[in-house]
């Protein structure tokens, strides 16, 4: 018995990993040529019971470190797998913004809408790159398996960093069975670049959340003068080496 038991998670791995692989090179060949959403259709998926067992929304929102009464913006919220149970756990003080590119998905999520939910959630149909929200009004941005199908990545968290407040979190969330999954350190590198700092990465390979917390404006111009330097060749090390030296010159000539 317990080897058959054997045998079957064999192939069921294998048959995962076979997926992965064939799933990921047809999505890298298709998206070299067109930079299109996730598929409205996919929305019965997304926010099936059984996208829910295998990727708990409450789960999600906890790792994320949302609170009650925060003002959040679900980024890509596709057909509200995240926005429904986001707009209940943040409460009446609190507010979701659930913004997607598609005007099918958003459909799909206000189908499921009851009247009281549009009391505190607002499905918006807007671009990562352009949203219609003012600087510093929100709390904290949700991203879940979003993040990867944006083409100008750097552009769209350069928008989520203007609406939001100082102090304000951004949480990623990935899932392996997206096609579009990236490794954790590739969702670190893409937020520190655009002047995030990691707070916590919680969860595991198979379903990861990775928080970040914007930074000081200041640190943002800092990042942007280290970058320049680097793209001349200049290094912070350099620059301490060189220092350094120049001091020692002078003190040299002073004795």
């Amino acid at each position: 018995m317990l080897k058959r038991l054997g045998r079957v998670l064999v192939y069921l791995l294998a048959i995962l990993a076979l997926y992965q692989i064939v799933i990921r090179i047809l999505a890298k060949g298709f998206r070299r040529w067109v930079q299109v959403p996730a598929p409205a259709f996919l929305g019965y998926f997304l926010s099936s019971r059984f996208r829910y067992g295998l990727q708990p929304s409450v789960e999600v929102i906890r790792r994320s470190g949302i609170e009650p009464g925060m003002n959040v913006l679900d980024l890509g919220c596709g057909s509200g797998a995240l926005a429904l149970p986001l707009a209940d756990f943040v409460g009446e003080q609190g507010r979701v913004i659930a913004v997607d590119l598609q005007r099918h998905m958003l459909r799909q999520l206000t189908a499921r809408m009851t009247p009281a939910d549009f009391d505190c959630n607002l499905p918006v149909q807007a671009s990562a790159y352009a949203l219609p929200l003012a600087n510093a009004s929100l709390d904290a941005c949700v991203m879940s398996s979003t993040l990867q199908e944006i083409p100008n990545r750097q552009r769209a968290l350069r928008e989520v960093w203007r609406v939001l407040k100082p102090g304000g979190i951004l949480a990623v969330t990935e899932f392996l069975i997206d096609p579009d999954y990236p490794l954790i350190s590739t969702t670190i590198r893409l937020g520190e670049e655009a002047g995030f700092e990691v707070k916590a990465v919680k969860g595991t390979f198979w379903n990861y959340t990775v928080r970040f917390r914007k930074m000081p404006d200041a640190y943002q111009a800092m990042l942007r003068v280290s970058r320049k330097l680097e793209d001349s060749g200049v290094t912070a090390r350099g620059l301490y080496e060189a220092s350094r030296q120049e001091l020692e010159d002078r003190t040299d000539r002073l004795l």
